[in-house]
């Protein structure tokens, strides 16, 4: 058999369909997996183990708190969360301890499932999956968020968490005050632009955090498709970078707000 023929012969049992899916790009995760009528997505099965793998993590920290000789894990991680308390502490002031372990637990949350879906395996390990009669290939990982009902969800519960702070701090009639003012016209209109920036914060924040780490997650994954692996490792520290200043942005974001629902509004 001649080269050429080789080389044909090869091209004609090649799975091109397997590649195609490789390099599909999908907005919405893919269910991988059902449990009665609950799908779960690939976004989520890889929560599940960041989640899991902060669970040891942060059992490990207590463990080293309670002991009577501190080890050197001990005073790694009061550091770094002393660094961000401190932060923190800019915006809230002497409220920040009773705002951190909610803001704090977003804070880690984020930044963990960002670096998770920078892991090799996560968006290039597929499975096979019978979807309405047809095969499709699903990858096994995809980031977290990357997905919209997952920033969707930590927008809502932040909003929610905000009002609620306003009205517990302030008293439901004085925070209302915020929204609806008759005083005089201009506290009038007023009030309803504050209304439509409450509304409007939840698609700023779950929009700002899918846009960032869905486009990253594309960007890796053409670069990676199109040029050899060390061309786009540049690209993997940028997501690094940009995983952090996300979290970062989210929870400070959260920070700001809180500060303001319950600051006096003259």
């Amino acid at each position: 058999m001649t080269e050429k023929k080789i080389v044909e012969e090869n091209i004609k049992h090649f799975d091109f369909k397997f590649l195609t899916e490789m390099s599909k790009i999908s907005i919405k995760a893919e269910p991988i997996l059902n449990i009665g009528n609950f799908h779960i997505p690939n976004s989520l099965f890889l929560s599940f183990f960041v989640l899991f793998g902060f669970s040891i993590f942060a059992f490990s920290y207590y463990q080293a708190s309670k002991a009577k000789k501190k080890n050197k894990f001990y005073y790694f991680v009061n550091l770094i969360l002393k660094r961000i308390y401190s932060f923190f502490q800019s915006a809230l002031h002497d409220k920040v301890s009773v705002f951190f372990p909610l803001i704090g637990s977003f804070f880690f949350f984020i930044i963990l499932n960002n670096w998770a879906s920078l892991l090799p395996g996560v968006g290039s390990l597929l499975i096979k999956v019978v979807e309405h009669g047809k095969i499709e290939y699903f990858p096994i990982f995809r980031g977290n968020n990357a997905d919209l009902n997952t920033t969707l969800v930590l927008a809502i519960i932040s909003v929610l968490f905000i009002q609620y702070s306003g009205i517990k701090y302030l008293g439901f009639k004085e925070y209302i005050k915020k929204f609806i003012n008759f005083s005089n016209p201009i506290n009038f209109f007023v009030g309803i632009l504050e209304l439509i920036s409450e509304i409007s914060k939840v698609i700023s924040f779950s929009f700002r955090l899918f846009g960032n780490v869905f486009a990253g997650e594309v960007l890796l994954a053409v670069m990676a498709f199109l040029v050899p692996v060390l061309v786009s490792f540049p690209f993997l520290l940028l997501e690094v970078f940009v995983g952090f200043v996300q979290a970062l942005v989210f929870s400070m974001l959260l920070a700001v707000f809180l500060s303001g629902a319950i600051a006096k509004h003259h």
